[in-house]
């Protein structure tokens, strides 16, 4: 999915003091108001519901279903057919078999975690008090953290809402912007000299749509005239290969206005994609000649090339079967592969960006690939402590807790290659009369003011960091001139202060992760590998330290019978948080009260229900409830509390 991996990229960018705007399409306000009309307003200070289209699918399935028996015939012509099969009343004849499959598979469905749309997950996963949302939403549902555990409660939204969330991020009270189409058109969210949010902008085209205009006009909201440091693009994709169509669409629109605008095609663009994205290049026309050619040969795996010509309803081939002279462009290829399986759309984009990717290592001198699994890199790593923390019951493997001490090596630049800075033109050794710091002063890349002034800029080089500054600004700092024996001194004496290592500790969850995944902070789930100094290699979660401590302190589990925990169930204020991630509460469904499971795995509903939980589908959602009868409801809690103890009793304020 594209949304967790947006999500720890923003993470990142907060974690090195970045700025977040995200950039999508659709907000889901439309499904949402339909959901929240399905359920009693008294439920929305405590809600539970998922705002995806589970219902349109499951409604597909149920009624289109092939369920109806056929019966096969010859018809006038010798030919053998089928037709529906019907009772001598005329009535249709149902297969039981095919009945039983499909209920069996809209309950697997309505038991699957729900997905909700990126909006919610980004608003949700850092909160209101983080996230500006600028997308005319009227309502919302949001994440409430108290001291009593956390609920989602609907939140409504003024009309002069988008003003103010705005403006919230360029007075940097908030770190994360998403907008939309609606916050798209008249806004402007760079990094203003103006504004006190003059942090790095990472704008992420998440969704980019149907029109290349839309998200060409929303890219441009990030990067304007009077900004203190341009943005940095990054477009997010799925590994649906025909999604790069549409972006590509968009590069190939940034090129153009480049080309007119300034003369050069990297303009347009401002480096937001590689030559490897603009599937329209010359570097694609190539590559794609060159698969036609293995289409020809018979190379490419799983098609044929009489199967590719079927498919996509393009001719490779004359009348003697000879390779055309005039192939398919490569706009029409792309728009014929659109309409191809997801399956054979990987595989025809597979072979066809490796060609491309040749065609650009052989015309550039180096590039970025990705490198899968991450690698912690630093000077030395040594494992600590390594406690156990989880014991698979069945096997014994087990999920241990690492705490790795990891030092890397600090590598100030040297006085002589700072020395050597004064080749460049324009620079000059400066030290700071009040702070007794040195810096080599270079020019920088100039900027163009709203009235048309181009203003100049410099380049402090310092040991251990780079500053830019205004040259007109300069004056006013307490940085001058010196001679290069008072340079060399200050700098020398920085260095100095400067240790040689930065000693830090890590935290790795690994071993057997699956069952115990849902306790893992979610803020993080990207997997990391290193070696330590005596060989031993690691693989796994890196986690907090709060979340480390929490997780190896002894805590006593609460005792409570079955009896007392239907009882607290019936009164419905109180949660009861089992092990595994699952958890006992009341909640008010059609007029009544039930006690009901959640967190269960798809794949534990089937032993749930030997326990004696009965199922319900509701809004195409199958979910499992305790039965209200106090013999057998104690009966089910002593089966459930056998195999996933309780963990602990929260408060619950009443919806």
């Amino acid at each position: 999915m594209k949304t967790p991996t947006l999500i720890r990229a923003i993470e990142q960018g907060l974690a090195d003091g970045h700025a977040a705007v995200v950039q999508i399409v659709s907000t889901g306000e439309a499904l949402l108001s339909r959901r929240l009309a399905e359920i009693d307003p008294g439920e929305w200070n405590d809600i539970s519901c998922d705002v995806t289209p589970r219902e349109y699918v499951l409604d597909y399935l149920a009624h289109s279903f092939p369920v109806q028996l056929h019966e096969t015939y010859t018809d006038g012509d010798g030919n053998l057919a089928s037709r529906p099969a019907y009772d001598d009343a005329g009535n249709v004849i149902e297969c039981r078999e095919a009945i039983e499959r499909r209920d069996r598979l809209i309950e697997k469905l309505a038991s699957m975690e729900p997905v909700q749309g990126a909006l919610d997950q980004i608003v949700q996963r850092f909160g209101t008090d983080m996230v500006a949302e600028v997308t005319g939403r009227s309502r919302r549902i949001v994440r409430k953290v108290g001291a009593h555990g956390e609920r989602f409660v609907v939140e409504n939204r003024p009309a002069h809402a988008n003003l103010a969330e705005a403006q919230a991020f360029m007075e940097d009270k908030k770190p994360i912007l998403v907008f939309s189409d609606a916050g798209g058109t008249g806004r402007s969210y760079h990094a203003d000299l103006g504004a006190r949010n003059q942090r790095l902008r990472h704008h992420y085209l998440l969704e980019a749509g149907w029109k290349a205009d839309t998200a060409i006009q929303g890219l441009g909201r990030t990067n304007r005239t009077n900004q203190a440091q341009p943005p940095l693009f990054r477009p997010v994709a799925t590994d649906v290969q025909a999604e790069k169509r549409f972006l590509s669409t968009i590069a190939r629109r940034l090129d153009t206005l480049g080309a007119i605008t300034r003369g050069q095609r990297q303009t347009g663009g401002q480096g937001l994609f590689r030559p490897e994205d603009n599937l329209e290049s010359p570097y694609a026309h190539a590559a794609l000649r060159q698969f036609y050619l293995l289409i020809y040969a018979g190379k490419v795996e799983h098609c044929s090339l009489a199967t590719f010509e079927a498919m996509t309803g393009l001719s490779l081939t004359d009348g003697s079967g000879c390779l055309k002279d005039d192939l398919p462009p490569i706009t029409t290829f792309l728009n014929r592969l659109l309409a191809l399986t997801i399956a054979m759309q990987n595989v025809l984009f597979t072979v066809f960006e490796q060609l491309l990717s040749a065609k650009v290592e052989s015309a550039i001198a180096s590039g970025s690939y990705d490198v899968g699994l991450e690698t912690l890199v630093a000077d030395s790593f040594s494992l600590t402590s390594s406690e156990p923390i989880y014991v698979h019951p069945a096997t014994g493997a087990e999920t241990r807790l690492l705490t790795i001490a990891m030092r890397e090596r600090n590598q100030p630049l040297t006085l002589e290659k700072a020395i050597d800075l004064l080749r460049e033109p324009g620079a000059r050794l400066l030290v700071n009369s009040r702070s007794k710091r040195a810096a080599v002063q270079l020019p920088a890349r100039s900027l163009m003011l709203d009235d048309g002034e181009v203003e100049r800029r410099v380049r402090l080089i310092r040991p251990m960091e780079r500053l830019n500054f205004a040259l007109s600004h300069l004056p006013e700092t307490a940085w001058a001139e010196v001679d290069e024996r008072d340079f060399a001194a200050t700098w020398q004496a920085e260095v100095a202060q400067v240790e040689e290592f930065t000693t830090s500790e890590l935290h790795i969850v690994t071993g057997l992760l699956l069952p115990i995944w849902k306790r893992l902070p979610e803020e993080s789930t990207r997997v990391y590998r290193l070696q330590t100094d005596d060989g031993m290699s690691i693989v796994g979660r890196r986690v907090s330290p709060a979340w480390a401590a929490s997780a190896t302190a002894s805590t006593d589990a609460p005792e409570l019978t079955p009896p007392q925990a239907l009882a607290l169930m019936r009164e419905g204020h109180s949660v009861l948080d089992l092990v595994d991630g699952l958890q006992l509460r009341r909640s008010r469904l059609m007029q009544m009260n039930r006690i009901e499971l959640t967190g269960f795995a798809p794949t534990a509903i089937d032993r749930l229900k030997a326990m004696g939980l009965f199922s319900e589908i509701i809004s195409w959602k199958l979910r499992l409830f305790v039965p209200d009868d106090t013999v057998a409801g104690c009966q089910v809690l002593e089966r459930l509390f056998e195999r996933h103890p309780l963990a602990r009793v929260l408060d619950r304020k009443a919806a």
